[in-house]
């Protein structure tokens, strides 16, 4: 059996408001997370934690993923919107054409989502949180692939998308051109070895996938931090 996702976790710097905010927008119950953040709590079998992480580090630069929030009719995307800006969200311009039906808002970190119009027939069937939108490559897509054990759900012109067995979210990678990097990234992915499972065999067969150790000051923990093909950095928990 391979890892799980166990969560979707945001580097904040202000952890507490940024898991409010987006328990108001998701209706999800905010719980305490072990190591010093909140956490969101998955509302069904496909889904996973969203975790709040404290941080000093400011925002710099459009993040490489992001979440698309998915509508059944206009008036639910509007009740959507305004509920995200009567919580603390804002509308923002990351180049998208004045044509185009989805409105892109920023949370109160900066951290860039979108709500998607009705109608969309890739995300249907997802649930709220439609997908989580990655700037990457193919072989990033093949990889998370393999480390998931998620099948592709789409393959095409260099873009890749792969969706739990369950079903719920799906995690896509637009393809090139990638934008540049801007230091570590705010989103990051948790995994866990499934139950019964071993962290370290985990690790190697994460790495003969193309996986890479990486540092990035984390210290004597109990957690390996590793990255991803495109560089993504992400961690392997010990079994829960």
């Amino acid at each position: 059996m391979t890892c799980q996702l166990f969560a979707i976790s945001f580097d904040a710097n202000h952890p507490r408001r940024l898991a409010e905010f987006w328990s108001g927008v998701l209706s999800r119950e905010v719980a305490n997370d072990p190591h010093d953040g909140v956490a969101l709590l998955p509302d069904d079998d496909a889904g996973f934690r969203i975790r709040f992480l404290p941080t000093e580090s400011a925002k710099v630069g459009q993040n490489r993923a992001h979440f698309d929030l998915t509508s059944t009719s206009l008036e639910d995307q509007r009740q959507t919107v305004a509920r995200a800006l009567e919580l603390g969200a804002r509308h923002i311009d990351v180049g998208q054409r004045p044509d185009e039906e989805h409105v892109v808002l920023a949370d109160p970190d900066g951290n860039e989502f979108c709500v998607i119009e009705p109608g969309n027939n890739f995300l249907a069937g997802c649930g709220f949180i439609g997908a989580l939108a990655c700037d990457g490559t193919q072989k990033v897509g093949y990889f998370w692939s393999e480390a998931l054990g998620w099948p592709l759900v789409w393959d095409q012109d260099q873009e890749t998308a792969i969706q739990s067995p369950l079903g719920g979210t799906k995690i896509t990678w637009g393809g090139p051109p990638l934008m540049p990097r801007t230091g570590k990234q705010r989103l990051h992915f948790d995994l866990v070895p499934p139950a019964g499972g071993d962290q370290q065999a985990e690790v190697d067969r994460l790495l003969t996938l193309g996986a890479t150790r990486i540092d990035i000051g984390q210290g004597d923990v109990d957690w390996v931090v590793l990255a991803d093909p495109d560089g993504n950095e992400f961690c392997v928990l010990p079994p829960r």
